[in-house]
């Protein structure tokens, strides 16, 4: 039997007029643009579908102020293309939104990857269709497509919520979430800003248009830890430099726990005094991106003695740097040590309350009430608005996949299979649903790594299961529910080790956005046993003919493991 012989019985099966297609991938952003060269390198018969009008998946959608990565820029791109490290200049270490959206068009142009993705492609449905072993696809406008692999590369924050707040279509000025900024921008000078939420997301916007708006009131439910990004330009020098190093640097994020260049101090906590610990953070505390978190003592994640110590003194270096030591107190998180849940990065956040023109109004004391014609009521007075951005976040890891209709075998639907958290092997797997494969999914070591990194692993690791399955006649193939439940008992070993098991936010799957989610999921979403360990695993498994996934070849309708 050819490697495409294994297909033949999809193309006789599907219904007269509907296009069939060996793999089609849902998404063009980081993950499903390099998952697309890479099955077109392989020889794959490939199409991408695309909801958005052009590729950059996040980067094309979020196009608030201050939108930026917290990754540094070199250590974010793509590793696995020395054209592209040769001749893509990075303008500052953490780059800005419209740079990331100008790089992701440049790869999809110099890789030739746009005759292969289809665009303002939305996929309502998904089922497998048990006889003839493929997927049929339904899109919004009526469309219809088979193939053989189903590859979701939907991205861990591309589904938004809102809060339900009552009024919302009463109000007389214009409201959006920060993932749907208007593409056209919009004018703030002299108006009255209101922004709900003080996440990742929040903190760029609040820093950003703090000094532009005549006034703004941040509303904040819960106080996040923040560290200083210190971003800086990355002169042509520094690129040049930055250039003759990528192997080194490549090398050194592959083999760190969090794909980054940054190495976990091993020298101890304990094994320093007071004065030196608080010597050693203050040089991290001035160095660049997540150092202050990936450079520190290991203990500073497994110890509450000594995450207190450390997140005792990042409050302080907040005090010092709010006027109003009431204010400080309030944006000091009391729930929650440093390092527990996201530490978003940022840029003269605290100076932001300093400004006479911006107010911070604490949710848990005082509360939204509604949304009226005039703006914001809580339970103590009305706040006039002209804008309202809701920095409220994302159904993180699982929305985008549970708002697509997907049903495996015996009809079973993806959303009702993970209502109590993902159930997956390797983040990548759901069994039950044959011919699928996400990766860089929910569950997968993406969630602690460097995304990009994350991403690269796990695309390939899908292009040699699928190259695997071509080549071999296998018609369809399934992960064993055993390996499923191995694999989320080693992702909560890994997650109780740490003082991640604290969390209280959407790493814990808590979101009061969404009905139901006001308690952590059963499981986790994300594996948080760092990016050598992750990548081992995924090596192993390839390269023992991957043991704990069932085949089925065309010839036999037995199922045959490894």
């Amino acid at each position: 039997m050819t490697k495409h012989e294994a297909i033949s019985a999809a193309d006789d099966a599907k219904p007269s007029g509907v296009e069939h297609h060996e793999a089609i991938i849902i998404g063009s952003g980081m993950t499903g643009l390099y998952q697309l060269h890479k099955l077109l390198e392989t020889g794959f018969d490939v199409i991408t579908l695309e909801r958005n009008a052009d590729v950059g998946g996040t980067w094309f959608n979020n196009r608030y102020p201050g939108c930026r990565f917290d990754s540094e820029s070199y250590t974010y791109g793509y590793s696995f293309n020395k054209e592209l490290l040769d001749e893509w200049d990075w303008a500052e270490h953490f780059s800005p939104q419209p740079e990331n959206l100008k790089y992701t068009n440049f790869v999809a142009d110099k890789l030739n990857l746009r005759p292969h993705i289809r665009f303002n492609k939305s996929v309502e449905k998904a089922y497998f269709d048990e006889g003839n072993s493929i997927w049929r696809l339904t899109l919004a406008d009526g469309e219809q497509l088979t193939c053989r692999y189903f590859i979701p590369a939907l991205g861990a924050l591309s589904y938004k919520t809102l809060p339900n707040f009552e009024g919302m279509d009463d109000f007389n000025g214009r409201w959006f979430h920060t993932f749907d900024w208007p593409h056209e921008g919009i004018d703030l000078k002299s108006k009255k800003v209101g922004v709900v939420g003080t996440g990742a997301t929040g903190v760029q916007v609040i820093q950003t248009i703090a000094s532009e708006v005549a006034e703004l009131h941040v509303f904040q439910l819960q106080a996040n830890w923040c560290a200083p990004l210190n971003n800086s330009p990355v002169s042509k020098e520094q690129m040049t430099k930055i250039r003759s190093r990528y192997d080194e640097i490549f090398e050194t994020c592959l083999n760190t726990p969090g794909g980054f260049e940054h190495v976990p101090d091993r020298r101890g906590f304990h094994s320093m005094s007071r004065e030196e610990r608080l010597a050693f953070w203050d040089n991290l505390y001035d160095m660049s991106g997540f150092s202050v978190l990936l450079r520190n003592f290991v203990e500073i994640f497994t110890e509450e003695e000594a995450n207190a110590e450390f997140s005792e003194y990042i409050a302080d270096r907040i005090r010092r740097r709010v006027n109003d030591p009431e204010t400080a107190e309030a944006l000091i998180p009391k729930d929650h040590g440093f390092g527990v849940q996201r530490v978003p990065m940022e840029t003269k956040y605290y100076e932001a309350y300093n400004r006479d023109n911006v107010h911070l109004v604490q949710l848990p004391k005082e509360p939204i009430e509604r949304v009226v014609p005039e703006g914001i009521q809580t339970s103590q007075r009305v706040i006039d608005l002209d804008i309202i951005v809701f920095a409220t976040g994302f159904d993180a890891g699982m929305g985008s996949y549970t708002a697509i209709d997907i049903r495996g075998i015996g009809g079973q639907q993806l959303n009702e299979k993970w209502k109590d958290g993902p159930a997956t092997f390797y983040g990548m797997l759901a069994n039950g649903f044959p011919n699928m494969i996400f990766p860089a999914g929910p569950q997968s070591g993406g969630a602690a790594i460097n995304f990009p990194r994350a991403i690269e692993m796990c695309v390939e690791w899908t292009a040699d299961l699928l190259t695997h399955v071509r080549d071999n006649g296998i018609v369809q193939f399934d992960v064993q529910p055993e390996a499923v439940e191995d694999w989320n008992r080693e992702v909560i070993r890994a997650r109780d080790k740490l003082l991640l098991r604290k969390a209280t936010n959407w790493a814990a799957g808590i979101n009061p956005n969404i009905e139901g989610r006001d308690k952590a999921l059963e499981r986790p979403l994300g594996y948080v046993g760092g990016n050598p360990k992750y990548r081992k695993m995924l090596d192993d498994t390839a390269a023992n003919g991957y043991p704990v996934i069932d085949f089925i070849r065309e010839e036999s309708p037995v199922k045959q493991a490894g």
